[in-house]
């Protein structure tokens, strides 16, 4: 069984409980995180980063590099299928969203100026994500 298949995806009274109402309203209500105040935006620890909602495994620190941009950044996910895109024209920009593929958890947006070999910055608020260090 896939390590994502193995968790409880819980319903929004407890994400607001066991998350706390500023992560509540990134995952669930599409909100961000202020730039660089987020808790992962500039470790460098080594592990994988989950789907804070539902414990799906999205990104390693294989991946992750300083964009700048005060978020953490990933030039690509563990495996596509785990995260999904849609359009996202809100605030006056149009930008791709990312989002958690099996529980809908907002994780932040995509942008086509990342480094090699994909291209792309996979920008993500911190409080979308929970990181399982290496042992």
């Amino acid at each position: 069984m896939a390590d994502y298949e193995q968790h409880r995806i819980p319903s929004d009274e407890e994400l607001r409980r066991e998350l706390g109402e500023d992560a509540w309203r990134i995952v669930r209500q599409k909100g961000t995180e202020r730039a660089f105040t987020g808790k992962y935006w500039d470790t460098k620890t080594a592990g994988t980063y989950h789907c804070a909602v539902c414990g799906t495994a999205l990104f390693s620190s294989d991946t992750k590099y300083d964009s700048g941009s005060g978020w953490p950044s990933f030039y690509q996910p563990i495996d596509e299928s785990r995260v999904r895109a849609e359009h996202d024209d809100s605030h006056g920009m149009r930008r791709t969203e990312v989002l958690c593929a099996r529980c809908d958890a907002h994780l932040g947006h995509v942008f086509p100026d990342g480094p090699q070999p994909t291209g792309l910055r996979y920008c993500v608020n911190s409080a979308s994500l929970a990181l399982k260090e290496e042992s």
